[in-house]
């Protein structure tokens, strides 16, 4: 039975000067997906996809180097449109961060709304479900808040936070039987 791994890119190097969207991964970021490649769940891997942001291209490329495939990318794969803020603190960001999960319909500071984003990327995931053949692994390399909202509809449970991914720099993924679409494990670091 195939399977989709939902990761998210590892440590960013965060500059406010650039566009979020633009942010490479950082040397722990790359080292993370350097050990990521060399795990079991990246093992069997026959499809690679990831969003269109730098941070998402950086990792795919690596694993997709590592396995010796090529990946796509898919802009509806990005993480949840904030470019209305762009770079928040640390401290502000996971306060609004909170507000977009408990306010799903509502437009947070001008952040696209989670019901939005949530609709985004399971079109996403049904994109690359129907365009991979079905007995080959896919990893989806994308984001944190949009992989949040995944799990969400493949749980059929009310957007909340409490299906993020751990606190900290991202870096982590969660499976998905394929055929079925439940959930075979929740979010793991992807480094072991």
């Amino acid at each position: 039975m195939a399977t989709l791994s939902f990761v998210t890119h590892p440590d960013v190097l965060i500059d406010p000067a650039v566009p979020v969207p633009d942010w490479p991964l950082n040397l722990r970021g790359r080292a993370r997906m350097t050990a990521a490649c060399a795990q079991p769940w990246a093992a069997t891997l026959g499809a690679i996809w990831c969003s269109t942001e730098r941070k998402a291209i950086d990792a795919a490329d690596m694993l997709a180097t590592a396995r010796g495939l090529a990946f796509s990318t898919l802009a509806d794969l990005g993480e949840n449109d904030r470019r209305s803020t762009g770079f928040l603190p640390r401290a502000e960001f996971e306060g609004v961060a909170d507000l977009f999960f408990a306010h799903p319909e509502q437009s947070i500071r001008g952040w696209e709304r989670a019901v939005d984003a949530q609709r985004r990327v399971l079109t996403a995931f049904e994109t690359v479900q129907a365009a991979t053949p079905k007995t080959l692994d896919i990893a989806v390399i994308a984001h944190g808040a949009v992989g949040a909202l995944l799990m969400c509809t493949l749980k059929g449970v009310p957007i909340s936070r409490a299906h993020d991914q751990p606190p900290g720099s991202g870096g982590y993924f969660f499976a998905v039987d394929r055929a079925t679409r439940l959930l075979r494990h929740g979010w793991r670091p992807i480094d072991g």
